[in-house]
């Protein structure tokens, strides 16, 4: 009778242990100096957050209650300006009437961004999702149809105009980004001169010299009698200049896959799109999601030099609620700290889908 073996799971080395204690040993208390180290860095930190804890919850108030706040100043947080100037804030110079415009329009715009951010979605209905949430999107903000009442683009901002520039201006500026990236590895001396030049021309000037250029010079270009909405020029200028980076990105993935991958696809008698489509775009994109990750977060948060231009997103949106008011002028601190959290969610959020998505293209890799 044949005898069946059955694997037995390997024992651990003799001394070793496993669990919280045992990494606490190994990182934080494997010496006398490093165990001192360690309980002098939490002494500061438990110190620093009772602190925090104290103006943060303690003493805060958190009514709008100016005279409290006036009273506590320098002892506790005054949270009542966000309960004050919050709406003016998220919403900026939007109608208060018609907040409730923006509110719909924002959601819906993130409701479709985070389904096409799931696999199951990802066919060819999501570009008709797509259009027709922009249109009901422009349709809310702008109005003057379905009896809306007609708001200029100069008056939307706050967090909806935040989240419009960095979704529309992402959403053009990446295939904008792969052309440009194959352009510049083009066998093509002019298409290959034209795309250097476009990267090295927006890459060498700072951001908000390209929203001057788009928002004060190009009008000046223009013939006369002719205008263009300066939402669209800085959400081109934005465009373009998040493209011009985002191509570098996308051309170091494709400089790093080996050649043997394109003559592979030669010989198999693929044509030039075919295989930039199926192979080379596939691969190279996967090495620079955390990169790629790393430039929409930029994005996001360069939307606050908007206000140069006189549009109040987020940042702007809180300049204008406080510095207009002489009594709530002092909590700029608080209210900054508000913004810094939305901020945070939206780039936290960012960052663990890429996470998520590193971990789907290296188990794909793996199979």
């Amino acid at each position: 009778m044949q005898q069946t073996y059955q694997p037995i799971d390997a024992r651990p080395m003799p001394g070793l242990s496993t669990g919280i204690l045992a990494w606490l040993k190994t990182n934080l208390f494997s010496s006398l100096g490093n165990s001192i180290k360690t309980l002098v860095v939490l002494a500061i930190a438990l110190w620093a957050l009772y602190g925090a804890m104290g103006w943060t919850l303690t003493n805060a108030v958190f009514g709008a209650n100016l005279e409290a706040c006036n009273s506590l100043r320098g002892i506790g947080a005054c949270w009542g300006v966000v309960t004050e100037k919050g709406r003016l804030i998220v919403m900026g110079r939007y109608p208060d009437t018609e907040h409730w415009r923006p509110v719909i329009a924002t959601a819906l715009m993130l409701g479709v961004v985070g389904i096409s951010c799931m696999p199951r979605f990802w066919n060819k209905a999501l570009p008709l999702i797509w259009v027709v949430m922009l249109v009901v999107y422009f349709t809310l903000m702008k109005g003057g149809v379905l009896g809306l009442t007609p708001v200029d683009t100069d008056q939307w901002g706050g967090l909806p105009l935040t989240v419009m520039l960095t979704v529309v201006s992402m959403t053009m500026a990446f295939p904008l980004s792969i052309f440009v990236a194959l352009g510049r590895r083009s066998n093509m001396p002019a298409i290959k001169t034209l795309c250097t030049l476009y990267v090295e021309l927006i890459r060498g000037v700072p951001l908000i010299t390209v929203l001057f250029m788009a928002s004060f010079m190009l009008p000046l270009f223009m013939p006369e009698g002719v205008s263009i909405d300066v939402l669209i020029r800085v959400v081109v200028g934005i465009t373009l200049f998040s493209a011009a980076y985002m191509a570098e990105v996308v051309r170091g993935g494709l400089q790093a896959l080996p050649k043997g991958q394109t003559e592979a696809a030669a010989t198999l008698g693929l044509t030039y799109w075919q295989t930039q489509r199926k192979i080379v775009l596939p691969q190279a994109l996967t090495m620079v999601v955390p990169s790629l990750m790393n430039t929409f977060i930029g994005m996001f948060k360069d939307t606050s030099l908007v206000t140069i231009v006189s549009l109040y997103e987020l940042t702007g949106a809180l300049a204008l609620a406080l510095n207009a008011d002489a009594d709530w002028r002092p909590f700029k601190l608080e209210a900054y700290f508000f913004i810094t959290l939305i901020y945070f969610v939206f780039c936290f959020a960012m960052s663990r889908y890429s996470l998520w998505v590193e971990k789907r293209t290296a188990i794909s890799k793996v199979r």
